[in-house]
């Protein structure tokens, strides 16, 4: 029943670094998911996420039960309300606004999501969502009308980051928004890290493998890469 989040911890102990590909329902087309999966299955993804800030479109189900005939990899919902849950997933990252101050992301769509996570068999792992500043307005920020933490207060990100920890998450993650200017810094992935013993999640403004490796050095125990995966495909073959 915890399998994901299990061998989430056990790469963290033997110091496995894991890297998830996000994909937002809104921006597949399933008549070329074939190839994505394809390009998905070269790459040295250990993960998928599936979901986005604002998601309108109905084919979630139908995205992920497509990915699941040719893809053996465990598929993780990333919902921004709750919406966006579907039974044929793996699991779920429940998350929790903590770096914002709006109810509605801190317990309301949490509360909301019960009936419909009761209907499932999803692994549903809590996740501590800090969203930074980045040098732009991101989708996280406008649409959940919060401020994300300022990017060079990196003492208070970590303390966040440990009272998410204390509040019972079982992940953090530091994310810097789809489409980043600047990523989450390398001094803030290592602050945060030294701070928190759960494993931490680092997402946003990373565009290229010298960033992955360079997240991965500072801390990061699992690397997200959404919008460079999807302007370019073959981001791992190049």
């Amino acid at each position: 029943m915890h399998k994901i989040y299990q061998e989430i911890l056990a790469a963290k102990k033997n110091n496995q670094k894991l890297l998830a590909i996000l994909l937002d329902p809104d921006d597949i087309k399933l008549e070329i998911l074939d190839s994505l999966i394809s390009k998905i299955n070269k790459s040295p993804a250990t993960h998928i996420f599936v979901g986005g800030s604002l998601v309108q479109t109905n084919q979630i189900d139908a995205i992920i039960q497509k990915i699941k005939q040719h893809c053996k990899l465990p598929i993780l919902l990333f919902p921004g309300n709750p919406s966006q849950i579907s039974k044929y997933a793996d699991g779920i990252l429940f998350l929790n606004l903590i770096s914002g101050r709006n109810p509605e992301y801190l317990i309301e769509h949490q509360v909301n999501a019960v009936p419909v996570l009761e209907k499932t068999n999803l692994e549903i792992i809590s996740t501590g969502y800090i969203l930074v500043e980045n040098g732009k307005q991101s989708a996280v920020e406008r649409i959940s009308q919060t401020k994300p933490l300022d990017r060079n207060n990196i003492d208070y990100v970590s303390q966040t980051a440990k009272a998410g920890e204390y509040m019972g998450n079982k992940l953090i993650y530091l994310e810097a928004g789809s489409g980043a200017k600047k990523p989450i810094s390398l001094e803030m992935i290592e602050n945060t890290i030294n701070k928190i013993n759960v494993p931490l999640i680092v997402g946003g403004g990373i565009r290229t493998k010298a960033g992955i490796e360079s997240a991965y050095k500072a801390g990061a125990d699992l690397v997200v890469i959404g919008t460079a995966f999807e302007n370019n495909p073959n981001f791992f073959e190049e």
